[in-house]
């Protein structure tokens, strides 16, 4: 209600929109409450033409671009639906639509039974329609390539029903010796489902042992080349200075990010993880390679 009271003040609101079959407002339910409270007769409208599932996609997309945001369970429960109302959306399309990630809505269909069984391609944002499985293109396509080496690759494209790059990818695969298929995309491979998180924690899980934080800094700190001089000392307080902003760090984006940002964060989390991953790769090498 503080909403509409705050609509209601507001001279020159933009037009509603309203689903022309059903004459069901589509987007701006909030703008119509607050010219009914003013006492307005009248409304701006835009009729649009389509049918009820149509309807619910333009809805979703007009309350995530604005007015009041849908909490991250709402654009879960429309991801849930647009899944089963198109399946041959891809993730991207599906994301852009509800406010989502695709990694997100990825996981949302796989947890939607009975939307994926029967979909061989998927149509992008860019109303392009790619196959959903890859597999079968590049292998034929490596097959096209070794017949006819100097065909283009759009034209091997266009027969293997596979884009342009990707032919590209095989071919310089198959140039190193390598599978024209990647790992990750052979059937069973184990990481198919896995999150980058779930990857970088079974990444840690092969290092070797080590203490906590606290211990390593007082070893640290007792160490004379470190404790004795200035670029070690200037390490000491840098390296304290991180662990103490890992530890207050989650405490303060739980505080303070927002719901419909959590999935970006966990990326950004993600990248810094791995960065610091390709840090303990060096120091270990150098480590092991001391005589």
């Amino acid at each position: 209600m503080e909403h509409i009271y705050s609509l209601a003040e507001v001279d020159d609101l933009p037009p509603i929109i309203v689903h022309r079959t059903t004459m069901r407002v589509i987007d701006g339910m909030h703008r119509l409450k607050a010219a009914m409270l003013r006492g307005d007769d009248t409304i701006q409208a835009v009729l649009h033409d389509c049918d009820d599932a149509g309807a619910f996609v333009m809805a979703v997309k007009s309350n995530i671009q604005h007015g009041l945001p849908l909490s991250l369970a709402d654009r879960k429960a429309a991801a849930a639906r647009i899944v089963r109302l198109y399946p041959r959306w891809s993730d991207r399309a599906i994301a852009e639509a509800a406010g989502l990630s695709a990694k997100t809505v990825g996981a949302i269909r796989r947890d939607t039974p009975g939307t994926a069984a029967e979909v061989r391609e998927r149509v992008g944002r860019d109303g392009r329609v790619r196959p959903l499985n890859t597999v079968d293109g590049r292998r034929y396509a490596s097959e096209l390539i070794a017949l006819y080496p100097d065909s283009s690759s759009r034209e091997i494209a266009r027969k293997a029903g596979i884009s342009p790059s990707t032919v590209r990818d095989v071919r310089d695969r198959l140039r190193r010796g390598d599978d024209p298929v990647p790992a990750r995309r052979r059937p069973g491979n184990p990481d198919d489902r896995l999150t980058p998180e779930h990857k970088l924690q079974e990444r840690i899980k092969s290092l070797q042992s080590f203490d906590c934080r606290t211990d390593i800094l007082q070893k640290l700190s007792k160490d004379p080349a470190v404790r004795l001089t200035d670029k070690g000392r200037a390490m000491l307080r840098w390296l304290s200075s991180q662990c103490q902003q890992a530890e207050q760090g989650r405490e303060f984006l739980t505080d303070n990010a927002p719901d419909h940002c959590s999935e970006l964060i966990a990326d950004l989390a993600c990248s810094f993880a791995a960065a610091w991953l390709n840090i303990a790769g060096e120091m270990r090498s150098r480590s092991q390679a001391q005589p």
